[in-house]
């Protein structure tokens, strides 16, 4: 069983709470990362989860690759926009090969067209997209499970 799962939140997942609520509800970053690391703590075998987020590119790929020197062995990723445009965060995946989740708390498919893509899809061990916040918390069982 994996003991240690990466939690990263890419652009504007800081904002979660007050933005756009319509779509992504009331529940604030910090109470999803909270349920998290509780979801780990209940598992009482010494797994944990790692929180991480930022609006850069660049500093989400320096992490990833950071959580291959931690040991981390599993990775729950919504990065965003950056779902539809970064070949660098994919690149890092592939380049530390930590499975990974790929989660989005809206139904993307339901969404603008540009949103339907995505570079980090095809190589997820799986993808939650479009059932809230809640996606977080089966993702992360799946990962603490994996």
């Amino acid at each position: 069983m994996v003991k240690k799962v990466l939690l990263i939140n890419g652009p504007n997942l800081n904002l979660l709470g007050t933005r756009e609520p319509e779509k992504y509800g009331t529940t604030t970053l910090a109470d999803i990362e909270q349920a998290a690391i509780k979801q780990a703590e209940l598992k009482q075998d010494g797994s944990q989860v790692l929180a991480y987020q930022n609006n850069t590119e660049g500093n989400i790929v320096d992490r990833i690759h950071q959580a291959k020197l931690e040991g981390v062995g599993f990775i729950v990723i919504n990065a965003g926009a950056y779902t539809h445009t970064s070949i660098a965060i994919r690149d890092a995946l592939l380049g530390t090969a930590i499975p990974f989740i790929e989660v989005h708390i809206t139904n993307v498919h339901q969404r603008e067209s540009f949103r339907h893509h995505s570079y980090l899809s095809d190589k997820a061990i799986g993808i939650v997209c479009g059932l809230g916040v809640y996606g977080y918390t089966a993702s992360i069982e799946f990962a603490l499970n994996y």
